[in-house]
């Protein structure tokens, strides 16, 4: 064994004595510093400098603990990683798609919409509200999209949610969409209407930055799939929406983009702008991704109703990936009806992303489900410990007893999650492996020890047999969480603090977060309603139901900034 590779087995917490290697308590070894660092990198063809190494240093030591609780997992033989070799080459699995079905179901009846005499009103109609107007030819697609391009320009400089506006399309578009329906030829419920995307999505002419300085420039010659499906649908695209740099946080090179509740206030991230702008009234829906909460807390700072879908729903072709393995895409708009609306439009199989081969090809609309005949959890544990938002989450959960739901307690303690999430690091590095190696993060705005900068070279460190362990303790999560929520139809959860936002984001199941009161800094609060993989259609039913019981969902900022 060479001297240079002792350090890098420190770093991984590995051993050797009396011929064998085996795992050595975290605790035992010796610190780890920045000259183990500086031989380790060497063999690893790597050339940080001491600063950086020292930042990284200590998120190593991190690393290592969690190595260690993952080492403790018995991890028979026979399980195999959540990561799957697909030997099918893009050609081949275009040909293996399963059709595509437009039969989405019934929506519920809706009462006749009117054309407002204000028509400042039409900001806050929900999709469908507008749909009808536009379908009853009440209003025009162009009006429609003139409207809410004047209102993105109004409000935009304050908010900070936009970084293009596309009106040279969004106009083309629009006219096309008002001929269309003249002619007889409805595309269904989005047709006409102005929609916004995450500007982590491609679109071909207009640039995409992923909200960070080295790619503020960047054109991608390709429509991403969200946008080309949306478009099929007879969508509108007025803008691309900010998102923290490279899809963390709400900071991007622009400044900070901020809650219309209270513009002192970030809109968190990483949909940072595509949540401010559907709570501002910018836009009646937009497009954002999670990967761990990025659809969850712009939503809940910003109140509107964010669905996360299971992860393979919605093609990610044309997004920017950071971890491949738990990147998903969803809709954001003021309902859970609207949500359904977008999602029916965009989910489906897609060549150009292996994830969405192996799901259910479909969805159908479920509102005429009986709420009352589910069964219905909520996790007791997390919902009885004190936090600054219980009182609103007591009441929602009352609401829903009043709807004749018994809640039926259900446990996600106990179980991996926060030590399996360099994962994320691990995938996110190598998604920006020229970033790195270039040193143009040294561009990017924010820098400190837990921004993506020295996030991707602490990543560089992790061995790969611990990210494959990793991944296996991840098979033994989804198959523990499966057996947990076996004989239920969806839970009630806190939408931070306990475990659930991070499992889930681990194991794939969707969500739906609402808004359900106020917060002492003025902006909103939220519940999440998890689901069954592939279940969207119960559990939008379900939280459909809630909204209809109240009106958290029909509130708005009063905007007067």
């Amino acid at each position: 064994m060479t001297k240079k590779l002792l350090p890098l087995l420190a770093i991984g917490a590995i051993s050797f004595g009396a011929g064998a290697m085996l795992p050595r308590p975290a605790a035992d070894l010796p610190p780890i510093t920045v000259p183990m660092l500086q031989a380790a990198q060497g063999l690893l063809g790597l050339n940080f400098t001491a600063a950086q190494l020292d930042s990284t240093r200590r998120d190593l030591e991190d690393n290592r603990k969690d190595y260690e609780q993952i080492r403790q997992v018995k991890l028979p033989n026979s399980v195999a990683p959540t990561l799957v070799f697909d030997p099918v080459p893009l050609r081949l699995r275009q040909a293996m798609l399963p059709k595509a079905s437009n039969d989405f179901g019934k929506l519920p009846p809706t009462a006749k919409v009117k054309l407002p005499a204000n028509r400042d009103d039409l900001a806050f109609y929900t999709v469908r509200q507008l749909s009808e107007l536009v379908r009853t030819k009440q209003i025009s697609s162009e009006e429609l999209t003139r409207f809410f391009l004047a209102r993105l320009k109004k409000y935009d400089p304050k908010l900070l949610c936009v970084t293009t506006l596309t009106e040279e399309l969004a106009l083309q578009q629009a006219r096309e969409a008002d001929k269309e329906i003249k002619a007889g030829k409805y595309r269904g419920p989005l047709h006409g209407i102005p929609f916004g995307v995450k500007d982590l999505f491609s679109t071909k002419t207009y640039k995409t930055t992923w909200g960070s300085v080295p790619y503020k420039d960047q054109t991608l010659d390709e429509d991403a799939a969200v946008v080309t499906r949306l478009r099929e649908a007879g969508g509108v695209l007025v803008a691309k929406f900010t998102l923290g740099e490279l899809a963390m946080g709400d900071v991007w090179y622009g400044g900070k983009t901020r809650s219309p509740w209270n513009i002192t206030q970030g809109s968190s991230g990483s949909s940072a702008g595509s949540a401010s702008a559907v709570a501002a009234g910018l836009v009646p829906y937009a497009i954002g991704t999670e990967t761990l909460g990025s659809i969850v807390s712009p939503s809940t700072a910003c109140g509107v109703t964010g669905l996360r879908p299971s992860y393979g729903r919605i093609s990610r072709a044309g997004a920017m990936a950071l971890s491949w393995s738990m990147d998903k895409v969803g809709p954001l708009a003021r309902s859970a009806e609207d949500c359904a609306l977008v999602f029916a439009a965009l989910v489906g199989a897609d060549a150009r992303d292996p994830a969405t081969t192996t799901i259910p090809a479909g969805f159908k609309y479920a509102f005429d489900t009986d709420i009352k005949k589910l069964r219905v959890g909520y996790l007791k544990a997390d919902f009885d410990r004190d936090y600054p938002t219980k009182a609103n989450d007591q009441a929602s959960l009352e609401v829903m007893r009043k709807l004749g739901v018994q809640l039926v307690p259900l446990d996600l303690h106990d179980l991996p999650d926060g030590e399996l999430t360099f994962v994320l690091g691990a995938e996110g590095a190598a998604a920006f492996d020229e970033l790195t190696r270039s040193g143009r993060d040294a561009m990017m705005v924010n820098q400190g020890r837990n921004a993506w900068p020295n996030s991707f070279r602490t990543a560089r460190f992790i061995p790969a047999v611990e990210y494959i362990q990793a991944q296996r303790v991840r098979r033994q999560l989804i198959e523990e969480v499966d057996k947990r929520m076996q004989g239920f139809d969806a839970y009630l959860a806190p939408s931070f603090g306990g475990p659930n936002l991070v499992i889930t984001n681990l194991t794939g199941h969707p969500a739906v977060v609402v808004p359900n009161g106020f917060r002492a800094n003025g902006l909103p609060s939220t519940i999440t309603f998890g689901g069954q993989l592939f279940e969207e259609g119960k559990l939008l039913a379900l939280v459909k139901a809630y909204q209809d019981a109240t009106d958290f969902d029909e509130k708005h900022p009063p905007l007067n900034f």
